[in-house]
């Protein structure tokens, strides 16, 4: 009883120094960060082994701005987003302790995040920049998706808010040409969007203005908000690589007596890196998924086949199903491809992630672990 009054105090303490501090005008956001102007990139800006430094698309941190308490909406879909919620908890093995919840119903929920996947309206074209843009490149999509990767990190953004964030910019751009100068205020907006959506405490309108060093005002930043809801017709909610990821993990973690956190984050390291790569768009979340799955566990142990008929059974992919999306990883992973985007790279390479990106694998995967795997 001693203690829940001391952890209550506590609590109690830092809400009201919370508030004292607001009040006080202290800011609570990090200080002395600095800002980034991504407008400026030409055509050639980055290549594929060029320096970030000399580019203009080096990635800088962003920096404190005290923030109004303003409340602001965004019209959710209800139906996909308890869907999403339910498969988590089924993923967290949260089925037998919550009584709401039925294990008899995993498989129907799997198959309907699967069929939205495929849903046209959620799918941005693979081609776009080829067939749409005619200003924006596949770099200058890259040095953007690495810049937003540091957003996130800076305001502890939840990991779906980032794949959300990616989704919106890649549906916006199949539908709508963009001048490269708004190719940032797309991306704030869009991760401004997708953190109201996820977010419990999303930032607000100003942090992301300031974010780009003013370049866009409040005005700006609204209404491409609204042009970016009006284009996706406000079907905000899709499932993401992280929906499916979940159950390829928790799959993999019963080969283990404990779980394996190296496997984990290094999985989630190798789903991140698919952001970058623009012919990762191409793939449903689902099979990136698996994929990632796959390519992680041939990381860690290069001499066991890394797939098998669990796996099979709960992702709905074969081996040969995944082999040019695994493929496209092993590129990522090994460095052979968006090797001047950092961000993610450099987040991974911290302990409390086990240094996941640091880890080296074969130059190949062995053609054989492809094979289809035949039932027993």
């Amino acid at each position: 009883m001693a203690d829940q009054e001391n952890n209550c105090g506590v609590r109690v303490t830092r809400l009201a120094k919370k508030r004292a501090m607001e009040a006080m005008g202290v800011h609570l956001q990090p200080k002395n960060k600095k800002r980034v102007v991504l407008g400026e990139l030409s055509n050639n800006a980055v290549s594929s082994n060029a320096d970030t430094g000399s580019d203009g698309g080096q990635i800088v941190k962003c920096g404190a701005k005290k923030v109004k308490k303003v409340v602001q909406v965004v019209t959710m879909e209800v139906k996909e987003k308890e869907c999403e919620v339910v498969a988590e908890k089924i993923d967290d093995g949260l089925v037998d302790s919550d009584p709401q919840m039925c294990e008899a119903y995993v498989s129907d929920i799997y198959e309907y995040l699967r069929n939205m996947e495929m849903e046209v309206k959620r799918r941005p074209k693979a081609d776009y920049i080829e067939k749409v843009q005619k200003d924006v490149t596949v770099n200058m999509r890259g040095v953007l998706v690495d810049w937003l990767v540091e957003v996130a990190e800076e305001y502890k953004l939840l990991p779906d808010t980032l794949y959300l964030t990616i989704s919106y910019i890649d549906r916006f751009l199949s539908a709508n040409v963009l001048n490269r100068q708004r190719l940032q205020l797309l991306g704030v907006s869009s991760m401004l969007i997708a953190s109201k959506y996820e977010e419990i405490s999303p930032p607000h309108t100003e942090d992301f203005c300031y974010i780009t060093d003013n370049t866009y005002t409040k005005q700006e930043v609204v209404k491409m908000e609204a042009d970016v809801l009006k284009t996706l017709k406000f079907e905000m909610g899709n499932p993401t690589v992280r929906t499916f990821l979940r159950r390829c993990t928790r799959v993999v973690q019963e080969d283990y007596d404990t779980p394996n956190l190296q496997l984990e984050f290094l999985s989630y390291y190798l789903s991140e890196l698919s952001l970058l790569d623009y012919s990762c768009i191409k793939f449903l979340p689902s099979m990136i998924a698996a994929s990632v799955t796959f390519l992680s566990r041939f990381i860690l142990d290069p001499n066991s086949h890394p797939w098998n008929l669990a796996l099979q059974q709960q992702s709905g992919y074969k081996p040969s199903d995944l082999k040019e999306c695994v493929q496209i990883l092993h590129d990522l992973q090994s460095s052979r491809r968006a090797a001047n985007l950092v961000a993610i790279r450099e987040k991974y390479n911290q302990h409390k992630f086990k240094c996941v990106s640091g880890l080296s694998s074969p130059s190949v995967v062995p053609s054989s672990y492809f094979d289809d795997i035949k039932e027993q």
